[in-house]
């Protein structure tokens, strides 16, 4: 029997700092998602993986972290330093613990320390910096970390994970039919609002480095804006659609439906309602078939039980093997 599977790229305002146009709303709302988004699966006996930034566990900061490699090309410009009771935007002690004293078992995994991005063009000190910061605060909050989400899906110096000890990550979706086409916004229009063909199912895999690959399947919110208020009101809300067809594929094989999102996505009572529409879907389908509902930690001990790690086999160049989703925008580190 299948699982479904949800990780959350839990970053506040980090994950807009680069941006020249952050979105000022999603930046204000990202707590209220965050409590909006616990609190539902709290309802529904949900586990997540919420991979988070690590500067969020930190209790203060100077702004200017001038040991970080990335800091002398200004990519610390926008933090405003301080602590939690200053600026909540840039700080999430306390939303980490909300996670870590839920009564769901979630797992607490990692976004890198500032949202760098892990492309070809990141410098491996830069690389190093991110993980090193990460590993280290969480150890002193007494955390493991063993998922790693790519901040912008970019998956790229994977050997460097291995290095610190990192288990699995979230690899990019498969593609879909209408990718590649010239007529790609059309087709998958055409395909959320026809509901007829699920998200991929994903096998997650043992990669060159002994870490596990568990690919996404569907972000819970990747029909947005006009597009939705256009179709929702005659045709109900399709990425609703989607995660239920989903949902019932891993219910009836042994793929995994893995679904992902962002707190700050989450910024009306419409988003929420359709939260609580695909969880109670899940929890319906678990109850009625021998669905599973796994974290990516979960999925990679299975994994690595079912096939033993391999030694890694170091490429000359493995950041040359980058990987980007194409709903990933470019990024500056």
């Amino acid at each position: 029997m299948g699982s479904v599977v949800l990780s959350v790229d839990a970053e506040l305002a980090w994950g807009f700092h680069d941006l020249t146009d952050p979105p000022g709303r999603r930046i204000r709302n990202a707590r209220w998602g965050w409590h909006q988004l616990l609190d539902v699966l709290e309802d529904y006996d949900v586990p997540a993986t919420w991979a988070v930034v690590g500067h969020l566990l930190l209790e203060s900061c100077d702004g200017r972290h001038a040991d970080h490699p990335a800091a002398a090309d200004g990519w610390f410009e926008r933090d405003p330093g301080g602590s939690l009771e200053r600026d909540d935007r840039w700080y999430g002690l306390d939303l980490v613990a909300a996670v870590r004293n839920a009564r769901m078992e979630h797992e607490i995994g990692c976004h890198s320390f500032s949202h760098v991005v892990f492309d070809p063009e990141t410098d491996r000190d830069v690389v190093h910096a991110e993980l090193e910061r990460c590993v280290s605060i969480a150890e002193r909050h007494d955390l493991s970390l063993e998922s790693f989400v790519f901040p912008r899906n970019v998956v790229g110096h994977r050997d460097a994970l291995a290095e610190y000890e990192f288990d699995c990550y979230r690899g990019v979706e498969p593609p879909r039919w209408y990718d590649d086409s010239r007529f790609r916004r059309l087709g998958k229009v055409a395909s959320f609002v026809a509901g007829r063909t699920p998200p991929p199912l994903v096998v997650p895999e043992i990669d060159e480095y002994g870490l596990v690959n568990v690919p996404a399947s569907l972000s819970l919110f990747s029909f947005e804006g006009a597009a939705r208020s256009v179709v929702e009101p005659f045709a109900g809300d399709p990425v609703v659609r989607q995660a239920k067809l989903g949902i019932d594929a891993a219910a009836s094989s042994d793929g995994i439906c893995h679904f992902w999102l962002h707190p700050n996505d989450i910024t009306s009572k419409r988003d929420v309602r359709r939260l609580r529409r695909i969880f109670a879907y899940i929890d319906a389908r678990r109850r009625e078939t021998e669905l599973r509902v796994e974290t990516m930690a979960d999925v990679a001990r299975r994994v690595s039980a079912d096939e033993p790690t391999r030694p890694a086999e170091m490429a000359d160049d493995e950041t040359a093997a980058v990987h980007r989703s194409p709903s990933s925008p470019a990024g500056r580190h």
